[in-house]
């Protein structure tokens, strides 16, 4: 990832499907950088509406963290609530899985399309584009048909494994806010 400085980030948005069933799914990695990104610089998770949200100063900057408390198909519904604090999708860092990437890669990306991720589709389509992107690798299934199966499941390359790339993308994200 190159070195560049998230000076007009805002908010990050982490990626995620609700509820006890999901919470180690490999779907879920954006809500676990997020929560650990919370834990790492104090701050706190309220819901509202149809997400997740609270505040955390990160190298003196106070940053809005959210998580999307819809199915993760309909994650652009905070739409609304990125407009009431005044957000424009050019100040949004979005964390999310990422099919494309080998388990436990980290990858930055501006701007580009879903690509059959479907969270990212609906932000795209009620939030709008560009927005910046750190990127999660959680590896591909040998089979397309395998892929909807595979990121709902539960990570199996082991509790430590996962830990360490979701301290990996929180330790990327805070170094890229300076």
């Amino acid at each position: 990832m190159a070195e560049q400085i998230f000076k007009e980030i805002k908010a990050i948005i982490g990626l995620g499907n609700p509820g006890p069933k999901y919470a180690f799914t490999r779907h879920n990695i954006g809500f676990m950088v997020a929560d650990e990104l919370a834990t790492l610089h104090g701050g706190s998770w309220r819901e509202e509406d149809l997400l997740a949200h609270g505040t955390v100063r990160i190298n003196d900057r106070v940053i809005y963290l959210v998580k999307p408390l819809t199915c993760m198909n309909d994650s652009g519904k905070i739409a609304p609530w990125l407009k009431k604090y005044g957000l424009h999708v050019d100040e949004l860092l979005v964390v999310h899985d990422e099919l494309e990437l080998p388990f436990g890669t980290i990858a930055y990306k501006e701007g580009g399309g879903a690509k059959g991720h479907n969270g990212l589709r609906s932000l795209i389509a009620l939030v709008g584009e560009p927005f910046r992107r750190i990127r999660c690798g959680i590896g591909r299934p040998e089979s397309r048909d395998q892929v909807a199966n595979y990121v709902l499941g539960n990570f199996t390359e082991g509790d430590a494994q996962v830990d360490a790339m979701v301290k990996a993308a929180a330790n990327e994200v805070a170094k890229r806010l300076g």
